[in-house]
């Protein structure tokens, strides 16, 4: 039996494997409205202002996308898609700010953050060491088998490798155990051969270590990253890599098309190994297109049940799709839906989680839980250009972010 003090971090802990291990959306989606709706209904937590207007700008984007439905009607089907599409970061903040903010225990949240962290890590690991056949498969087999990503983990990395230093104790008090899970964690992060990953594991290190904060010694440290960026990519260009290479050389093609896969728009549409390099910056392109031929749209948006017209059937989800409803790219994915009033909106939310990094402190324990918030808005920052940021369709680190976001108070009203 579960003691009643503890219901809210097991809810938190079961909703947050839901959203990492069941691969289907729509349910996903119900657990965490069901949830929100009982946990408001029979809990008497209340809303902060300070989470309300944090959490603003997303609930008028939310708004916003019913403008450029308004004005084009769609399919009702795909209309309701992007509402929940924008809908369910919204619920996971608060669903995680109420819970969390019941529970009324930073350490306690932190810690369940790592051992559910840990839990999935061993689960990877488990997967592809004993499940799978790690020397003959393929990365693409490995992530196909065993997933694609799991950013949660790097969070929890840094959590329990800065508790000590933050909170006076660490978050896993035996110090063998302590090391051990940081071996895991890192094993686990390299194997996911994730280049967002890798990515988001060093900018997250670069902002929970006080790189974040403007000032000379971040240029320092930033000019010394884009010289070490710089050497690697001349070497990557130097040498010649397979595109159809396994392991490591797989791994290191696809580093080595990263930026253009992005923002490289001039596209054969015919060459396939052309075309499947730069993905993103086809669709952002098909985006664009279709925004031209209606200019209005760049306002408020094309607006919920519009979709993105490929041209041709393409191989992406279940079944292959001339017609999507949402791309890779979250800054061109909410301008496109919700115009330029969305995306700069959007970019207000951001700043401002970005902002706490300059807000008075008054006790360690908030430094540390204002620098793992700031170290979550520069994951979205970057993530968006890449996964869609806040949008995507599974996301974790939301969760963390909300919970964050209900101790933040509490913490400040520690002195020191």
């Amino acid at each position: 039996m579960i003691a009643k003090k503890h219901i809210p971090i097991t809810l938190f802990t079961l909703v947050l494997l839901c959203e990492l291990y069941l691969s289907s959306y729509k349910l996903n989606f119900a657990i965490q409205f069901v949830s929100l709706v009982l946990v408001v209904f029979y809990s008497k937590t209340t809303i902060s202002l300070r989470f309300f207007k944090t959490i603003l700008p997303l609930l008028l984007i939310f708004f916003v996308g019913f403008i450029g439905y308004m004005l084009d009607f769609y399919p009702l089907s795909a209309t309701i898609k992007d509402i929940t599409y924008f809908l369910k970061p919204i619920m996971a903040l608060v669903l995680s700010y109420v819970l969390i903010k019941k529970q009324n225990d930073m350490f306690h949240f932190l810690k369940a953050i790592v051992f559910i962290a840990a839990f999935t890590a061993f689960l990877h690991l488990f997967g592809i060491f004993v499940l799978g056949d790690f020397r003959a498969n393929s990365i693409h087999e490995l992530r196909g088998d065993f997933g694609l990503d799991n950013f949660i983990e790097i969070f929890a990395f840094y959590i329990l490798l800065l508790s000590k230093r933050f909170l006076g104790k660490s978050i896993v008090a035996d110090r063998r155990w302590h090391y051990i899970l940081i071996v895991l964690f890192i094993l686990s992060i390299y194997l996911y051969f994730s280049r967002t990953m890798l990515v988001a594991f060093f900018l997250t290190g670069f902002s929970m270590f006080g790189y974040a904060k403007i000032t000379t010694r971040t240029f320092k440290f930033i000019g010394l990253a884009f010289l070490i960026i710089g050497l690697i990519y001349a070497y990557l260009f130097s040498v010649k890599i397979d595109r159809n290479a396994k392991g490591v050389e797989a791994f290191l093609y696809k580093i080595k098309i990263a930026p253009e896969e992005i923002f490289e728009t001039k596209i054969d549409r015919e060459n396939h190994k052309e075309l499947w390099d730069h993905w993103r910056g086809y669709e952002a392109k098909r985006a664009f297109s279709l925004m031209e031929k209606q200019p209005s749209s760049y306002i408020f948006g094309t607006g919920y049940g519009s979709l993105v017209n490929l041209k041709f059937k393409a191989p992406v989800g279940e079944k292959d799709m001339k017609f999507i409803s949402r791309i890779h790219n979250g800054y061109v994915f909410v301008l496109y839906k919700t115009g330029f009033v969305g995306l700069i909106l959007y970019f207000i939310f951001l700043i401002k989680l970005y902002l706490k990094i300059y807000t008075k402190k008054t006790s360690e324990e908030a430094y540390f839980v204002d620098r793992i918030i700031v170290s979550i808005s520069i994951f979205y920052f970057f993530s968006s250009l890449i996964i869609t940021g806040i949008y995507i369709p599974i996301d974790a680190v939301v969760f963390i972010l909300g919970g964050l976001l209900a101790v933040e108070k509490l913490v400040k009203d520690i002195t020191l």
